[in-house]
């Protein structure tokens, strides 16, 4: 079939199908739905091949975009999916969970009149329709070093360095201490952007490529000094789960939420696993109120709609353009009901009595803000524009840090102030020659494509050290 370089003319960019919002908040499957082998074929063909890929430098990591297009278009389907891993350990979620957006389809040449790609969609397509009809990665070549790592961290980072290990024949084995692969990918984004059946696909793909995963398990010191000893190197991918403190007056009241307890509680009572330490929240009927504007942030308010809420806005102390989440995600909120106060700075949480005496949150003192003159991003009350939001429940939804472990120090593992880990040399080593580090416990709190592009550095690295 010859070529058309003008298909972009003829072939508008579409989406694949989409929940209306009415029936999305209904439930907790992911509101966009799959392209046909033929729609695949079709939006692949709007690629230009421009020669200078913007879209392939743009990707974290530097997926082969133009190429697997062309093998869609063709439809020389097993053939993208082998390429597609050849850059990425995980694509089909990156292919739901990045903010394509602003990454590979915002620097894609149609984007400047012609309306990009749909580069995320046909990821989402390669994979999940390869791995239906049979495709699995070919280890048949790679031959048993005898050597072992061990990888903290079933995240994003771990799942990648894992990958990358099995490909170098190095036996990986992943712990954490969650009950289920995936760290935030299964506990953290919620099922309306990523179901988790395709996280236990990727789990079956990985135990048959040799890796072994240790899950329900805690690493304390005792055990991280065993693996020390007993294992060729140590990757840490333990990512970032300290929440930044907002150091709001009231933020303690019953009623007020720490983003990712509520989310991760949510997500297990989804899974039908619900843990003791998981706090309570009944949102049915309540007013929300979320503090913060990046995507967990968008996490939580669309998950509260869906949990029965009856008022959900987000409130953000700089204005929309300022917002660090994906554009797409506050579109999705903003249609599926969710109010937005920009401008916003909370003061103070406010309380009142219950019928028992106790003191609950009653809402949120805001004020009004400005950008500051001279100031880059900096903001400014506006004088006079206090005001009380009331609200039954507040979700703070600062941010995250990294969570680093005490024991770590005793193998010269340098930290940052914040609390990062600081890695120099070969991609991911540490001040240890053995222990490599990636993912947002060396970057901070980041995207899933980065800790992705992180940890599959790391596995390259940590085979080169240990095979030479």
């Amino acid at each position: 079939m010859k070529a058309n370089p003008f298909q972009f003319l003829e072939m508008p960019r579409r989406m694949p199908r989409e929940l209306p919002a009415p029936l999305r908040v209904m439930g907790w499957q992911e509101i966009y739905g799959g392209f046909s082998a033929p729609e695949a074929a079709d939006q692949s063909g709007r690629c230009l091949d421009c020669g200078n890929p913007y879209c392939e430098w743009k990707c974290p990591v530097h997926n082969y975009i133009p190429n697997w297009l062309m093998l869609v278009k063709e439809g020389r389907l097993f053939e993208a999916a082998e390429l597609a891993h050849e850059t990425n350990p995980l694509p089909e979620v990156c292919g739901r969970v990045c903010p394509q957006d602003r990454l590979c389809e915002g620097d894609c040449t149609l984007n400047t009149g012609f309306e990009a790609v749909t580069i995320g969609s046909v990821e989402k397509y390669i994979v999940d329709e390869a791995f239906r009809q049979g495709w699995r990665p070919d280890l048949s070549h790679v031959v048993a070093s005898g050597k072992r790592v061990a990888i903290i961290g079933a995240g994003p980072a771990g799942l990648a360095c894992a990958d990358r290990l099995a490909r170098a024949g190095i036996e990986a084995h992943v712990f954490d201490r969650y009950e289920e692969i995936g760290g935030l990918l299964s506990f953290g984004i919620p099922a309306f952007k990523l179901e988790k059946h395709v996280i236990q696909t990727r789990r079956g793909v990985l135990e048959a490529m040799g890796v072994r995963f240790h899950l329900g398990v805690e690493v304390d010191a005792a055990m991280g000094h065993d693996l020390m000893r007993d294992y060729d190197a140590v990757f840490l991918g333990t990512g970032a789960y300290t929440a930044v403190d907002g150091k709001l007056p009231g933020q303690d009241l019953p009623g007020v939420l720490p983003a990712l307890p509520f989310l991760v509680a949510n997500a297990r009572r989804l899974l039908g696993k619900p843990h003791r330490d998981d706090p309570p929240f009944d949102l049915s009927g309540k007013r929300v109120l979320v503090l913060g504007g990046g995507d967990t942030a968008m996490d939580c308010v669309r998950s509260s709609l869906r949990l029965g809420a009856a008022e959900v806005t987000c409130a953000y102390r700089r204005g929309e353009t300022d917002m660090p989440g994906s554009r797409r995600e506050v579109k999705n909120a903003r249609e599926e009901g969710v109010r937005f106060a920009f401008n916003r700075q909370p003061l103070s949480i406010e309380s009142g009595l219950r019928v028992d005496g106790s003191l609950q949150a009653t809402g949120v003192r805001l004020v009004e803000t400005r950008a500051a003159a001279g100031r880059g991003s900096a903001t400014e009350h506006l004088p006079g524009s206090e005001y009380l939001h009331e609200a039954d429940v507040v979700i703070l939804a600062f941010g995250f840090r990294a969570s680093p472990a005490a024991w770590w120090a005793d193998f010269g593992v340098q930290l940052n102030a914040d609390g990062r880990v600081v890695t120099d040399g070969l991609p991911g080593r540490t001040g240890h020659a053995k222990v490599f580090a990636g993912g947002d416990n060396v970057r901070g709190a980041d995207l899933v494509v980065t800790a992705v592009h992180d940890g599959r550095e790391a596995g390259v690295a940590i085979a080169r050290h240990l095979l030479g």
